[in-house]
């Protein structure tokens, strides 16, 4: 069964102790060589691994040890967009906090900033493209229909062929990308993985509408996880959740075509070749998803400080998806968090999507405000619907 880190645990005996670390993994003090399963198939009583292999459970921490992150140079302020759609400046800020934002154009790409952010967190952690061992990309705007984890790879020359791969989870998928790393150290033996949030939400606005243009930019941010000694462990605890019945609120769905001149009128009686289709631009209900984000995010917080065994006064610094200003002041006070613990630069970026928690992170890390050894609650909220947090340490 799954256990409440969401590991799929089986029935085993082990000869050794087991100790639950604080961040919900499981943590052998020594285990022996020799491990039995129980199995209802006879004839399977017992496994010996080889001598050369490495135990299946392993007392490993991770850490965050550099981070970086990348922006479009295309500044569009909200005097911009008043020239275009019926708004202006205290209207938009007032309501979102958002004076600013990045969008891409030109010969800029979203794979190109994940990549120029990547490559400054690995200066940061002084880890070199070959020792990478695992490159996560966080993102729901990815520029290949496949995903655009390997481009990534590639651009960054990891000669030694490390995997990667997209994950989607629209804002949430930073912090989801965080512990999936954790995972893949903690269980898998990796060293090094490159978490990178990117997205580029300007391509699927629809820039008539005031309600959701006013709100989006493009931008990319990355951290380095690495493998540590458990002592050393620098994430505490985490929480996610989903609920596909409020994707009505918040969407982007495929829109098919209605005529396929290739086909002529021979194909459609049929139904088949399918026609082509896209993704439309996001729709979203605001009232309904600002209710949903001030109520779930403390929750799942509370719950990632309880499985860390933390309180609030043990945070330094609140971190959520920078979505809306309003809903982070909420945050913060039903959490009683003081304003000046509150990390925020949604009025330079708007809402950059899984790009907006490591964009933030990166700048307050490189301005001095977040230190060595601080303790961070971060929150991802968003399409799906999706929400999760996790307790985690700078450094």
């Amino acid at each position: 069964m799954a256990n409440a880190s969401g590991f799929f645990t089986p029935t085993m005996r082990i000869s050794s102790s087991i100790n639950l670390n604080r961040s919900g993994f499981r943590c052998p003090d020594v285990i022996s060589k020799r491990i039995r399963c129980s199995s209802t198939s006879q004839g399977v009583e017992s496994f010996s691994p080889p001598e050369s292999r490495s135990p299946r459970l392993v007392s490993k921490g991770c850490k965050l040890v550099g981070c970086g992150s990348a922006v479009p140079h295309l500044q569009i302020s909200n005097d911009d967009l008043a020239k275009i759609v019926d708004t202006n400046d205290e209207w938009i800020s007032a309501r979102t906090g958002i004076r600013n934002r990045r969008i891409l154009t030109g010969n800029e790409s979203m794979t190109g900033l994940a990549v120029e952010a990547a490559q400054k967190a690995l200066e940061m952690a002084e880890v070199k493209p070959d020792d990478v061992d695992l490159i996560l990309l966080c993102t729901s705007t990815p520029e290949d229909l496949f995903g655009g984890a390997p481009q990534i790879q590639k651009a960054l020359g990891c000669k030694g062929n490390p995997l990667a791969f997209d994950i989607t989870a629209a804002c949430s998928g930073f912090v989801l990308g965080l512990v999936s790393a954790s995972c893949y150290i903690r269980g898998g033996g990796f060293k090094n993985v490159l978490v990178i949030g990117a997205d580029s939400l300007s391509r699927f606005v629809d820039w008539t509408d005031r309600g959701t243009c006013i709100l989006f930019g493009d931008g990319a941010g990355a951290v380095l996880v690495q493998a540590c000694d458990s002592e050393e462990d620098g994430l505490f605890g985490f929480d996610f959740h989903s609920d596909g019945d409020g994707n009505r609120h918040l969407n982007a769905g495929i829109r098919e075509s209605t005529t396929n001149d290739a086909l002529g009128t021979n194909g459609s009686a049929l139904g088949f070749p399918p026609n082509h289709s896209s993704f439309s631009c996001i729709k979203m209900n605001g009232t309904e998803v600002f209710r949903f984000a001030v109520s779930v995010v403390p929750q799942t917080i509370e719950a990632s400080l309880a499985k860390a065994g933390l309180n609030r006064s043990d945070i330094d610094w609140l971190l959520l998806h920078q979505a809306n200003q309003r809903i982070i002041d909420g945050v913060a006070t039903r959490l009683e968090v003081p304003k000046d613990r509150v990390i925020s630069n949604l009025a330079k970026y708007g809402n950059t999507s899984a790009a907006s928690i490591p964009l933030a992170l990166d700048e307050a890390v490189r301005s001095g405000k977040v230190k060595q050894g601080q303790t961070i609650a971060t929150a991802g909220f968003g399409a799906g619907l999706t929400w999760g947090s996790a307790i985690l340490r700078w450094g």
